[in-house]
């Protein structure tokens, strides 16, 4: 299955570890397509001298990296394309795969009205006026081959700023200049151009019907998009124009929310209304019986937050009454909106640096053979909030050395320092959950990105830990996307996955598309065990840290039986 992604825009390093884990787990095929922001990269046979000023004098990052070919430059305007594929081991396989990728380049120009381009002997690439008195380099091609599998690319030149090819001798050619389908002429868009370089690329390296399947990150609503939506004009994607929110009403969702729905396909004004009732399955008996009130004693005593109480989870009283709570660490109040979360959004407070210890007495009290800990989102500080989840993990191992930790932790902004402060700490499960499908990422989680969370667990993995990883159903997305993302998650080596449906909790959140059914949980848990999944945890009332430690031990994670000090 050759698995197709446009993902926007993407950090070098973020995209860069996304295909190392691709290349070492996937047992598929995938195509990213991306932009990334400015960045020069330099292959494993490049010249430091042909970087010609500093790059962050240029507002560019600077990254040595393990594909083949000299400097080149990456920014807004270049479809970028990261072909991960298994290349069959023959005499003289690179060559020929470099050849298929300009090929597909070659087709795609001519599809969007740009015939002619070609190869210009002893230049990698794909080239302009190839045969002529002044060919010009439109797209770039570095790769690499290891056991069987591709990594790297090509960048495809649609409307950069091409004044950024002026501060390198790109590719180490210094005598032929570069170009670009805006310098040639063209207007076709990144839009366009993804379409025409997917649909080659199928038509190459999948196998035919049935073998490749496509999912995109919604294009960015521009504020020309926003700004109609919120002159109440309807966007494409909108069955009408939005409309106030009114207290207590059912459909209607704010106006930047609606617009994000909008831009990815899902009708702000359809869903179930906030009042509809819940199918039985979704129906939870309150029980606030002795081993409930006596954890609510122990939080409140402790002076700590649970998540279970403040994402109003449905399963509070199971999991209390069973003696089991998910810790919420950095304070109650989340730099983030997403679109889902009732977490409050106010400016967050200072860090308590008593907590760690506090949620190690908790542990204690409770005997916990399994802690899970999650956080808010802290963007506003330096770490994200690592060094205080670092301080909690080593706290609980420290007062319990026969408990096994679990994070629930925010992708830090992709910071490499920050996850590697959380990773070096030692938890036994790393969570970070992807929460949605491609489509759905920026109107779900507009602060967040598909990419970047796949590379959080693809850099946990990579650090030796057991992943894990979730998405709430119910949004909008289909069957099909949820498969694909189990694909996505699988390939970047997660053991355990949990899949919950998603329950309004005001009138200011995301509408609920549908009810997805018990037996359709289950059919997606079976199709994510045959992908090879350690576990799938899937039912209605599925939550991150929902049967946690069956889920851990499943995955074979566990720790000696020690007595808490």
């Amino acid at each position: 299955m050759l698995r197709v992604r446009w993902l926007g825009r993407v950090p070098y390093r973020e995209a860069h570890a996304l295909q190392r884990a691709l290349f070492e787990h996937g047992p598929e095929d995938h195509l990213l397509l991306l932009e990334h922001p400015h960045v020069y990269t330099l292959g494993v046979r490049a010249k430091p001298e042909h970087v010609l000023v500093p790059p962050a004098s240029v507002g560019a990052d600077l990254v040595h990296t393990d594909r083949g070919g000299d400097v080149t430059y990456h920014g807004p305007g270049q479809l970028v394309g990261y072909p991960i594929l298994s290349v069959p081991v023959v005499p003289d396989a690179t060559p020929r795969y470099v050849h298929s990728v300009e090929q597909v380049i070659i087709d795609a120009l001519a599809d969007v009205g740009l015939p002619g381009a070609g190869r210009l002997p002893g230049y990698p690439g794909v080239w302009v006026d190839p045969e002529g008195d002044n060919p010009r380099k439109i797209c770039a091609i570095g790769v690499r081959l290891s056991r069987g599998r591709s990594m790297h690319g090509f960048a495809l030149n649609v409307d950069p700023d091409l004044g950024y090819f002026s501060h390198i001798v790109p590719c180490g050619i210094a005598d032929k200049p570069v170009t670009s389908l805006r310098a040639e002429g063209l207007q076709a868009s990144l839009a366009e151009v993804v379409d025409a370089v997917a649909a080659r690329a199928v038509e190459r390296w999948a196998g035919g019907p049935g073998t490749w399947e496509r999912q995109d990150v919604a294009w960015r609503v521009s504020p020309r998009d926003l700004s109609a939506f919120s002159r109440g004009e309807k966007l494409p994607g909108a069955s009408q124009p939005p409309r106030p929110l009114a207290r207590g009403a059912g459909r209607p969702v704010p106006v930047r929310l609606g617009a994000r729905l909008a831009q990815a396909g899902v009708d702000p004004a359809g869903g179930l209304a906030l009042d509809e009732r819940k199918p039985p399955w979704l129906r939870v008996k309150a029980n606030m019986g002795p081993e409930y009130r006596a954890l609510k004693a122990t939080m409140r005593q402790l002076d700590l937050v649970t998540v279970c109480e403040e994402a109003g989870c449905p399963n509070i009283f199971e999991c209390w009454a069973d003696g089991t709570a998910t810790f919420m660490i950095n304070g109650e109040r989340c730099t983030r909106a997403c679109g889902f979360c009732l977490v409050d959004t106010r400016h967050p407070m200072d860090l308590d640096p008593g907590e760690p210890g506090r949620v190690a007495e908790a542990v204690a009290r409770m005997g916990l053979a399994h802690a899970v800990v999650t956080a808010v989102a802290r963007d506003d500080l330096p770490d994200g909030g690592a060094g205080a989840f670092a301080a909690t993990i080593e706290a609980i191992h420290s007062r319990c050395p026969g408990t096994a930790v679990e994070v629930l932790i925010p992708d830090c902004k992709g910071s490499e320092p920050a996850l590697d402060t959380i990773f070096s700490a030692g938890p036994e499960v790393l969570n970070h959950n992807l929460e949605t499908v491609a489509r759905l990422q920026r109107a779900v989680r507009p602060s967040a990105g598909y990419a970047r969370s796949l590379a959080v667990l693809a850099r946990a993995k990579e650090a030796g830990l057991t992943t894990k990883s979730g998405m709430i159903l119910g949004m909008g997305e289909t069957e099909g996307e949820v498969v694909g993302a189990l694909a996505d998650l699988r390939s970047v080596g997660v053991d355990i996955v949990t899949l919950g449906q998603y329950l309004r909790p005001t009138a200011a959140h995301l509408p609920v598309a549908r009810w997805w059914r018990p037996e359709e949980f289950e059919r997606l848990a079976e199709v994510g065990r045959a992908m090879g999944l350690g576990h799938v945890e899937a039912s209605p009332l599925t939550r991150s840290s929902y049967h946690a430690r069956g889920a851990a031990a499943a995955a074979g994670v566990g720790r000696p039986a020690v007595s808490c000090a």
